[in-house]
């Protein structure tokens, strides 16, 4: 077992030796791989998943990770997060802004707000512990506003949209034996590159990164679970990709030791990374032993 390292936030179980990290997206370009139908024989990967990718199966990756609230919230409910010794002794999952508080200041920080319950969220099970998280529903208003003036190129109606998700106060309640880890860094990024970022900290020799569509403004919006719950809908714009392109830049980089293969991507503009190859599905399949 490799030693933990300084500049990880991850726990020393969280570390394996020589192994390889597949990092599965959900962009469309993934539509032939779900979890649920395809097995991995090569019993050397790790495997890591955002947001709703957990619906396809209780066994579908290693590690699940999730930076917005209310799909937090749909995965807690699930009981995804709780211990699941069965799963080849790694089952995490791995939550932003996650900080367990006791249950009783949820009821107190409405004590003199006249907030509509339609912008209360609460989970199925009270315990004594929660989190809260969310958007300001008094203030989103205002910054809807000045977004729409910095920004007048843009189409309103989808910008409102996009805006507006995860509105409201979010309030989970939290059990003492489930398998949840805060993500201390990085914070703020895409739930696609931050799984990338986490599956790095555990130094894999390689890293296989399938479904990281690049986005665009000006098609629709690139996703295969669009249209269900705690997603946009089917018909939104798609997002421009500068920040995702630079959050995966500053990965190849700042992992340099690490061979990443991006798998059917149409994106050239990382062909200056020296550490990164292009491989086609039947490649990834090849590798892995994907079946």
């Amino acid at each position: 077992m490799t030693n933990l390292q300084e500049n990880s936030s991850l726990p020393p179980g969280m570390l394996y030796e020589m192994h390889k990290a597949l990092v599965i997206g959900n962009g469309e370009s993934r539509l032939w791989f779900k979890p649920c139908h395809q097995n991995i024989y090569d019993n050397t990967v790790i495997t890591w998943g955002c947001n709703a990718i957990y619906r396809d199966s209780k066994h579908c990756v290693h590690n699940l990770v999730s930076v917005d609230y209310g799909m937090q919230q749909e995965i807690y409910d699930s009981g995804w997060c709780d211990e699941n010794p069965e799963f080849d002794g790694i089952h995490n999952v791995h939550f932003a802004n996650w900080s367990p508080l006791p249950a009783d200041v949820a009821d107190m920080m409405f004590m003199g707000f006249d907030i509509p319950e339609t912008f209360i969220h609460r989970s199925k099970n009270r315990t004594s512990q929660c989190v809260i998280s969310g958007k300001d529903p008094n203030t989103l208003q205002e910054k809807i506003k000045i977004a729409m003036e910095m920004n007048p190129h843009l189409d309103m109606v989808d910008l409102k949209l996009k805006m507006e998700k995860d509105v409201g106060v979010w309030i989970t309640y939290v059990n003492g034996n489930d398998v949840v880890i805060s993500i201390d860094y990085p914070v703020g990024w895409s739930a696609g590159n931050t799984a990338l970022h986490l599956a790095c900290q555990t130094h894999p020799q390689e890293v296989y990164v399938l479904g990281f569509d690049l986005s665009s403004y000006d098609k629709p919006l690139n996703n295969i679970y669009k249209g269900t719950d705690n997603y946009l809908p089917v018909d939104t714009k798609g997002f421009n990709p500068d920040n995702w392109y630079n959050q995966m830049r500053t990965i190849f980089k700042e992992f340099s030791e690490i061979k990443f293969y991006l798998t059917d991507h149409d994106n050239e503009g990382f062909s200056d990374i020296e550490n990164l190859e292009y491989i086609t599905k039947n490649d990834l399949s090849e590798r892995l032993k994907i079946i």
